[in-house]
């Protein structure tokens, strides 16, 4: 299977696209998780947010993640966010190749994220580390995670 990775400002993108993005992160988050929650929360349509996305040769998105900026100026840090891979397409790589992607492009910038805490290791192999206390969120126990601007 030949697949790309893509990066877009949401702003930027086709509307069939980020359909598609939506679309897999309602089936990961909402439907196969059960975890009922408003994913239209308003924070893709923000100026800079960025989409990062992987597809297969027939244009179905694969994996998924946003970037977003938390602050009013580009000094401020990044939140990574609504990382999900297809059910089908788990455990070939893609959301982290997705995440260095984000990363790079946060460079010079504090990134946040709230880990599913089941993931806490796999996000520290990219350098987040726990920066809290566990939590609970639409009943998934989660962890927040920080990785340094340096």
């Amino acid at each position: 299977m030949v697949v790309t990775h893509h990066e877009s400002l949401t702003r930027e993108l086709d509307p069939v696209v980020l359909y598609k993005i939506l679309q897999l992160r309602v089936d990961v988050f909402v439907v196969e998780q059960e975890c009922p929650y408003p994913e239209l929360d308003g924070r893709d349509v923000e100026p800079r947010t960025r989409q990062f996305w992987t597809t297969d040769e027939t244009g179905a998105v694969l994996a998924t993640l946003r970037l977003l900026t938390e602050g009013d100026d580009d000094g401020d840090d990044r939140r990574i966010g609504r990382v999900a891979t297809a059910r089908d397409a788990r455990g070939h790589g893609y959301a982290g190749v997705l995440l260095e992607q984000a990363v790079a492009r946060a460079s010079g910038h504090a990134i946040h994220l709230d880990a599913q805490s089941r993931l806490e290791p796999w996000y520290a192999r990219y350098g987040f580390v726990r920066s809290g206390d566990d939590f609970l969120e639409d009943d998934i126990l989660h962890v927040p995670m920080t990785r340094s601007a340096s």
